[in-house]
């Protein structure tokens, strides 16, 4: 009977090309009958007496009589039939009866259901069919959480074929949708574990452990998604899922997080930077310039600094994946002293020019965030593996001699946190920061192939493997190692030297001047700002006009204003001096500006030069003006009142 049934409506649904029945047999009343019979017949489990008997032989071209077979190719048939106008009603069904059978827990069928959706419909219409599950992802929010991660683990199946063809304006609402979900799952975990605070009920932990399966779900969807889209639209993801990531102490974020609190914020960005982990897997830029746009650069180091080893290492992982365009990371795995670099067989191009620019204006950048990384507390083996690879890799895809040199630098100044340790760290990060070193020139010196470079390295590495294994990686990130109690005694031939380094380089054609400039981080511009308020803090100047009544003051405090006396104040300014203390921030900032912009910086303050120099001659040649009014200047302590006001032609210089 339920074949008949079938083959009628079979026969309703073929009648439809050619027939005025075509208009009104999408309509939602004639689908939510017709969908729902072919979704129980194709779910049905044959009974064993109806398998009694010879199987009936097909005549006419019939397939074999089996309700669920004939079910599911009338359901193919039904959607391929489909067209834009009348999608939704066709497939808005399917969601109902997997509500009222409960069939997203388990899910196979429902899986199945949506492979068969997918694959029948036309592809230009993929999209309509994910936006009605991230609808109904939506409507079923408040459910169990193995409902809902039986509905995302579908979209993933739907997802990952619709991400083959076109898939429309969905990318984004697909990744918003599953951000919002997972906002709410993290939520729904935090409520759970704080109503249940002091008594740990199984039932708590359970649906703790199910919160976490639906954030997995999540995290795959947005992944394998991210994964499989072009690469102009997966740079574009990588930009959105990163201006979700939740910065504490911050309000402008997209991702709303202030009822979270500390713990779910950081749940939060943990999962956001796993799920950019997946989306940049595989992810091969022509430059590093487009896998690494300044907008993208910036907000994804910063958590790179935040005090948890879990997402520092996952920002330097997300690197890997856009820095290491040859498929080199797998050979660099792990920290270790690599004997024979070219056994490696290490992949690489001729640095391009669009990645010599990028190193001259975010070089520092990355050098800054590698050099406060290794200063964290509780770093462990992972975090100085991933930042050995992270130098390795910068050095095999960005590096040029002036670039190698930097690098040089920064290792060196990596050893002297380890041996001056002013920031109080742990023998066993000292230790290990002095392995990364070693690791790294090792490396390095073998890349370059600097024979004397080379020869300075290994005799260090022999010297410590015989006097201080612990500075070497194979034993200090053993489980059981013997740390020092202090690095101060330790003799100079056990240390990477600079001066040693400079001259088996300068041998080379390798300009070395700047090695004899310690490396200094780079400073930000909080650092600045925060820089400026200090100064202005610690002088304050108030000036207010004043009646100008009192003559004598003024005359008493009014100083002759000569020319001698302007040319006395500018050459007294102690020019040597002022050179040596900015010379650390000048040479850096010659070192990551670009020539252009040094170039006009230069031309602009040569003409601002002489401009004030043709005032100041023009104010030696005229009479003095008379006096406009008084003012009185506060300086610290002192005060100077009826100062005399002289009114100048050029407002921006003002001469008391």
């Amino acid at each position: 009977i339920r074949i008949a049934g079938i083959r009628g409506i079979q026969g309703v649904v073929r009648k439809t090309v050619n027939d005025e029945l075509r208009a009104t047999i999408w309509e939602p009343q004639h689908m939510d009958k017709i969908v729902p019979s072919l979704l129980f017949n194709m779910q049905k489990i044959e009974d064993i007496d109806s398998r009694i008997g010879p199987p009936s032989s097909p005549t006419g071209g019939e397939k074999e009589e089996n309700p669920a077979l004939l079910a599911e190719n009338c359901f193919r048939e039904l959607l391929g039939r489909a067209t834009y106008g009348n999608m939704n009603n066709a497939v808005r069904p399917v969601f109902a009866h997997l509500d009222h059978h409960r069939l997203w827990d388990p899910n196979e069928f429902a899986v199945s259901c949506f492979k068969i959706i997918m694959y029948s419909i036309q592809a230009q219409y993929s999209h309509h069919v994910i936006q009605e599950i991230l609808g109904h992802l939506d409507v079923r929010k408040r459910d169990s959480p193995r409902v809902r991660a039986g509905i995302i683990q579908v979209l993933l199946e739907a997802v990952a074929i619709a991400a083959k063809g076109s898939i429309g304006p969905t990318v984004l609402e697909v990744f918003n949708t599953l951000l919002k979900h997972l906002r709410i799952s993290v939520d729904f975990e935090l409520g759970d574990r704080r109503s249940s605070a002091g008594s740990a009920t199984f039932s708590t932990s359970s649906k703790e452990s199910d919160e976490r399966i639906v954030q997995n779900a999540i995290i795959q969807t947005i992944g394998f998604f991210g994964s499989n889209l072009p690469d102009y639209q997966r740079s574009e993801i990588m930009m959105f899922i990163m201006g979700k990531v939740p910065v504490l102490g911050t309000t402008s974020q997209s991702l709303d997080t202030s009822h979270l609190g500390d713990l779910g914020t950081r749940r939060i960005q943990i999962m956001l930077l796993r799920s950019l982990l997946m989306v940049t897997s595989g992810y091969k830029a022509t430059t590093i310039t487009n896998a690494l746009p300044p907008p993208f650069l910036d907000p994804l180091l910063s958590p790179s600094l935040m005090e948890d080893s879990e997402l520092r290492q996952l920002v330097l992982e997300i690197l890997h994946n856009l820095i290491d365009r040859h498929d080199n990371r797998a050979k660099l795995r792990g920290i270790r002293i690599i004997p024979d670099v070219s056994d490696l067989k290490i992949k690489r191009d001729k640095i391009s020019r669009q990645d010599v620019s990028f190193m001259k204006k975010h070089g520092q950048q990355l050098y800054r965030h590698i050099y406060l990384g290794c200063k964290e507390e509780d770093n462990v083996q992972k975090n100085f593996e991933l930042l050995f690879t992270s130098l390795a890799l910068t050095t095999i895809e960005l590096a040029n001699e002036e670039v190698v040199i930097d690098l040089i630098r920064l290792a060196i100044a990596l050893q002297d946190i380890a041996i001056i340790n002013e920031d109080n760290l742990p023998m066993f990060n000292r230790c290990g920061v002095m392995a990364l070193v070693a690791a790294y020139l090792n490396f390095l010196s073998q890349m370059i192939a600097v024979p004397a470079f080379c020869q300075h390295v290994s005799k260090v590495i022999e010297t410590r493997s015989l006097e201080a294994s612990y500075f070497l990686p194979e034993t200090i990130f053993k489980d059981k190692c013997n740390l020092p109690k202090s690095l101060e005694k330790h003799e100079k031939n056990l240390f990477f030297l600079t001066n040693k380094i400079a001259e088996s380089l300068g041998g080379s054609g390798y300009s070395v001047e700047r090695l004899s400039v310690p490396y200094v981080p780079q400073v930000t511009d909080e650092d600045r700002l925060s820089r400026r308020k200090s100064i202005v803090d610690t002088v304050s100047i108030q000036v207010d006009i004043l009646p100008g009544n009192n003559t004598e003051d003024k005359m008493d405090n009014t100083e002759e204003i000569t020319f001698e006396a302007l040319k006395k104040a500018i050459d007294n300014n102690g020019l040597e001096e002022q050179e040596k203390e900015k010379r650390r921030l000048v040479i850096e900032k010659f070192q990551k500006a670009p020539f252009e912009e040094i170039a006009a910086q230069c031309e602009t303050k040569a003409n601002l030069l002489h401009d004030r120099l043709a005032q100041i001659l023009e104010l030696t040649i005229r009479p003095p003006p008379s006096p406009s009014g008084t003012m009185t200047i506060t300086a610290g302590h002192a005060h100077y009142q009826s100062v005399p006001v002289y009114e100048m032609k050029f407002p921006d210089l003002c001469v008391y």
